[in-house]
């Protein structure tokens, strides 16, 4: 019998609530402001509609996938793509780890989650608390 931790039920990470909120009064804010500027000038107002509009794919992107990631016995699941999900098995995980480090002046901080042929690449942003904790849980209660 093995004396390790093992995950006995369904952990979620999630996008914060207010993550899609503020992308959402972006856009907003992006169309206000290009009608009130643009004076009549089609090409800022295509951006401020472009702008708008990626702005409400990428929070509807959070309302339709908020869980971004799940952990059980059996093993984990990420998002991919806009909002589909992939299931891994714990076998299929080859490592987790994170990775931190300065770019741009400003320090990145991801989860990497390595599956082989694919690597799943979480933010604080996507998990709603510091990847490295996240991290950490996965590790502890991996199954070997």
């Amino acid at each position: 019998m093995s004396t390790e931790p093992s995950v006995s039920t369904v952990r979620q990470w999630r996008v914060p609530v207010k993550l899609p909120v503020v992308k959402l009064a972006g856009a907003l804010l992006l169309v206000a402001l290009g009608l009130l500027f643009a004076e009549g000038d089609p090409v800022q107002l295509v951006l401020a509609g472009l702008g708008a509009a990626g702005l409400t794919g990428w929070a509807l992107r959070d309302l339709l996938a908020p869980v971004r990631l799940a952990v059980d016995p059996q093993g984990v699941t990420v998002v991919t793509g806009f909002a589909g999900r992939r299931r891994l098995d714990w076998s299929a995980v080859e490592s987790v780890r994170m990775d931190d480090r300065p770019r741009f002046g400003v320090r990145s901080q991801f989860l990497e989650i390595d599956a082989g042929e694919s690597l799943y690449l979480l933010t604080r942003h996507d998990l709603g608390t510091d990847p490295a904790e996240v991290a950490e849980f996965l590790r502890a209660h991996r199954p070997d």
